[in-house]
């Protein structure tokens, strides 16, 4: 894939050696100048880190919280700085560690990034920023929050004095790749910064077109047992019989748990031939991308036949290993199975970061800055973009957010 000049100009910040903050709206390729950049680093002295244990299988990475030794925060900073210190292989850690990347920086809140710092202080003798470790965060606060408990607003890691004292570089991509319509991407600003003015309303009036059950598309849902009930649902409706592939597990018993919680594909991957599938691993040669829609057209043991709806081509997909790593970046458990999940349904959390062909959502109860914007940008083009049904108070913004992005320096966010 070709660069954009801002995704050039974006590698050459990050080779530059400073802290830096990568930021951009949904569809500006954060993902594809971040997997250019690791390419050039050494992976023993780089550590890749997510916010959630599903983020980390993906990203082939670890957890922020592992990496920190942070748990849960049980007892508070200074109990959790306490228990993290004792720690002799955290320490060793973080001493050979140069390097560090979070992905989904908007899930991390300020507290937790502000613990990380003086954990990594502390387990280095240097009080520099980070302990002298390079800190690359890559996100856009205006997507999903970070969950932050017995507090009304969300406590964004940019609000926190770790954030000025970490000195990022600010890096604002703009040229978006995903949807190629200018009409439609000024609509997803307006709703990114909470704005439900009347461009909007056209704009989503105009989606709401009824749409045949069985149109080859994909329903958002705000809550997971919606989305599971759902696909249940339509799988049955297929004629035929079922066939299951029970993913295989390897490793240590307590992470192949944590890696049935979090890994992208179930612990039984139920298929029917035609039933519509979602590829969830990137494709080295460019066929298919994480999001990638299609059919079933054939089921083998050791191979499944999917024909993309976008291209109309025939895939062959084979299984893979999704690996569960442990603090130290070692491999404690694999799952083993096709990247493939039914895709009748899923939710808007785990579509943040997926590009989706078609895409069926009803704007109403949702309850979080951000989601209604995740949900509408992850379509390629406006005509495969359905709504159920939009409530103005769905369209809601962060006020913090939208000051915060203001203050990035002029020409880096268009």
């Amino acid at each position: 894939m070709q660069l954009s000049p801002d995704q050039i100009y974006a590698l050459e910040i990050l080779g530059s050696g400073e802290n830096v903050f990568l930021t951009g709206k949904a569809g500006t390729g954060k993902s594809t100048v971040l997997r250019n950049f690791l390419e050039h680093e050494n992976p023993e002295t780089t550590a890749i880190l997510a916010s959630t244990g599903a983020a980390a299988v993906l990203v082939g990475g670890r957890t922020f919280h592992s990496f920190f030794g942070l748990g849960i925060l049980e007892g508070g900073p200074v109990r959790t700085i306490e228990r993290a210190l004792k720690q002799p292989r955290l320490r060793k850690r973080l001493k050979d560690i140069e390097t560090v990347v979070i992905d989904e920086i908007s899930m991390i809140s300020g507290e937790t990034l502000a613990v990380a710092e003086n954990i990594a202080q502390q387990a280095r003798g240097n009080f520099q920023p980070w302990g002298g470790i390079r800190m690359i965060a890559v996100g856009d606060f205006a997507q999903l929050p970070p969950v932050t408990r017995d507090r009304p607003t969300p406590d964004w890691a940019f609000q926190h004095e770790v954030w000025e004292r970490s000195g990022f570089r600010a890096v604002a991509l703009s040229t978006v790749h995903r949807c190629p319509s200018a009409d439609w991407n000024d609509v997803l600003n307006r709703v990114r910064e909470g704005n439900c003015d009347q461009v909007v309303r056209d704009a989503l009036d105009a989606r709401l077109k009824p749409v045949d059950e069985n149109e080859d598309l994909t329903r958002l849902f705000g809550m997971r047992q919606e989305a599971e009930n759902y696909n249940r649902k339509r799988l049955g409706d297929l004629k035929g019989e079922p066939t299951v592939y029970p993913t295989e597990y390897r490793g240590d018993s307590m992470a192949q748990d944590q890696l049935r919680r979090n890994c992208p594909v179930a612990e039984e991957l139920t298929l029917k031939m035609d039933a519509l599938v979602m590829i969830r691993r990137n494709d080295p040669d460019g066929q298919f991308v994480n999001g990638s829609l299609g059919h079933v057209r054939a089921l083998r043991d050791k191979e499944v036949t999917v024909e993309l709806l976008e291209t109309g081509r025939n895939v062959t997909i084979e299984p893979v290993k999704f690996e569960m790593l442990n603090a130290d970046g070692a491999v404690v458990a694999t799952a083993k199975n096709f990247p493939l999940n039914l895709a009748y349904g899923t939710t808007i959390h785990k579509a943040q970061g997926a590009t989706l062909d078609a895409v069926r959502i009803r704007l109403a109860r949702l309850w979080e800055s951000g989601q209604a914007y995740v949900a509408l940008s992850r379509v390629r083009h406006p005509d495969r973009l359905y709504l159920d049904g939009w409530d103005p108070r769905s369209i809601r913004a962060d006020e913090s957010v939208r000051s915060f992005h203001d203050s990035l320096p002029s020409g880096n966010l268009s």
